[in-house]
Formats: structure tokens, sequence, C-alpha cells
């Protein structure tokens, strides 16, 4: 089954806010310290026939895209290369020069999921969790494997 990409539209609005309601506790995102509103972001959906089956939601200030989001509802199907693929074209035809994004240190999916797509680590901030639950309390303490969700990594690619 091939998977097709394709902007976000108004009519998928509601499906991308139950999605965050239901895999990220609540419906907004925190990003060293800004709130993000999924739902309200430009990205994409990747889709298998009438199936949604991963998203990504960017946000573009100051000729810089952050990725807000992104999920691959069916792991391991290279879902999520061909959503970063598409926010890397869009990024190029918007003159963007940085595409980066924040995870946090429990996260070592994403750790070599983003190396393996040409994303370098480049930041750490230390304790930074502390600051985003006093926004979003839901974040949880401890994190995938057993481990305490303290620090945010950021990760950036660059467009020449």
């Amino acid at each position: 089954m091939e998977t097709q990409i394709r902007k976000i539209n108004t009519s998928d609005r509601e499906w991308v806010r139950n999605l965050f309601i239901n895999n990220w506790a609540g419906d907004f995102i925190v990003s060293r310290g800004k709130i993000h509103k999924p739902d309200n972001l430009d990205g994409f959906i990747a889709q298998e026939n009438s199936d949604k089956v991963g998203l990504v939601t960017v946000n573009i200030e100051n000729n810089e895209m952050e990725i807000v989001t992104i999920d691959s509802l069916s792991s391991g199907r290279g879902t999520g290369a061909l959503l970063l693929k598409e926010v890397i074209k869009m990024a190029k035809e918007k003159n963007v020069k940085r595409i980066w994004l924040i995870t946090t240190n429990d996260n070592l999916n994403s750790f070599k999921f983003y190396q393996k797509n040409d994303f370098h680590l480049v930041r750490i901030y230390p304790g930074a969790i502390a600051e985003s639950r006093k926004i979003k309390p839901q974040i949880p303490e401890i994190g995938e494997d057993g481990i305490p969700i303290r620090d945010e990594i950021e990760f950036e690619y660059l467009l020449s």
C-alpha cells in the first residue's frame, strides 16, 4: 500500500485536535516555553487509502521552521521519514534556512530517527521540562523506558 503525503486542510483540523488530545495529553504543545495549538498549524498528513497514518505540524518564524509535532501511527514503515522529506521540501520552497525541533531526554527513539534523517543534536536545555510543566502540568514525570523526563533536546537541519 502506497503512502501519500498531503497538506493539512480545514476538514482535517478536528482529527488533528483529537489526535493530540489522545496522544499528547491535551490540545496544545509546549516547546521552549511557547504554546502551540497543533490544529492551527501548517503541516502534512500521511495517508494510505482513506486511513490517516501520520502527521507532522510546523511553525515558521524568523526564517526558521520548527517541527512542532510528528506522529507516525504505523511505526517502522517509513512514514516519519516521508513526512520529514515533505517538511524539508516545504522549507526550501519558503527559503527557510533552518529546521529545528525539540524532543525530551527520554525519547531515545527520536534521537536515532532524527540523526538517521540528517538532523544534528545542537543543544540540551537541562531542567527545561520543569518550566514546561508550569504551563502544561499533564507532562508526565517518567517517560519512555522509565527515564525521568527533565530536559529538552534540540535537533536541527540546516538548508544551504
